[in-house]
């Protein structure tokens, strides 16, 4: 089994580049390891991945 870790980045540049202006830095950033590397990643796969990745970042945002 092939692990990868990779930034979010790549991941959006390569499946999805049109979500790309939407993300931000920092969410970006993030660090995802794939269980069967980059090249078995899928467009839903990737939408997944992003859809995470937003609600993670949103966690740590406070409310004023």
């Amino acid at each position: 089994m092939l692990v990868e870790t990779v930034k979010l980045a790549t991941i959006v540049m390569r499946l999805t580049p049109e979500l790309y202006p939407f993300l931000k830095k920092r969410e970006l950033e993030s660090e995802i390891v794939l269980r069967n590397g980059l090249e078995a990643l899928e467009t839903g796969d990737a939408m997944e991945i992003i859809q995470y990745s937003i609600s993670e970042h949103q966690k740590a945002a406070f409310l004023h």
